[in-house]
């Protein structure tokens, strides 16, 4: 499948809950690798926190699962599907997202079976 597909075409979401910008790889059905531009005009920066804007760790484990969306969404019997958030299992943030950054969303499918499919994902600042 060709990287440059418009996100809008695989995923359902829309602003201003749509957290990919550019997709750099999808492996239909086992993964992708799609990047974030954070920006200072981001809604969420009004609230979280005035005069010290950090993007919400939830909107960043967000960004990964639309990755891991991408990757499913991408194979032709997911196609067209609603993914909903299910859980999670662990997750750890090393430092704030602030606005200028670009985050690098890397998802892989470790299963899926029926309904539910299970991921492992990351979102770093830089290669």
């Amino acid at each position: 499948m060709n990287p440059n597909r418009r996100v809008k075409d695989i995923l359902p979401h829309r602003d201003p809950f749509l957290f990919i910008d550019r997709v750099l790889e999808i492996r239909p059905g086992r993964g992708a690798v799609a990047e974030k531009d954070v920006t200072a005009g981001e809604a969420f920066f009004a609230g979280h926190f005035p005069g010290h804007p950090v993007m919400p760790g939830v909107l960043v484990v967000e960004a990964i699962a639309q990755c891991g969306a991408l990757a499913v969404l991408s194979a032709p019997e997911h196609a067209g599907r609603v993914p909903l958030f299910a859980g999670i299992e662990s997750a750890r943030f090393r430092r704030p997202i602030r606005p200028g950054e670009t985050l690098r969303l890397e998802a892989e499918i470790v299963k899926i079976r029926g309904d539910f499919g299970k991921g492992r994902g990351i979102a770093r600042v830089g290669r």
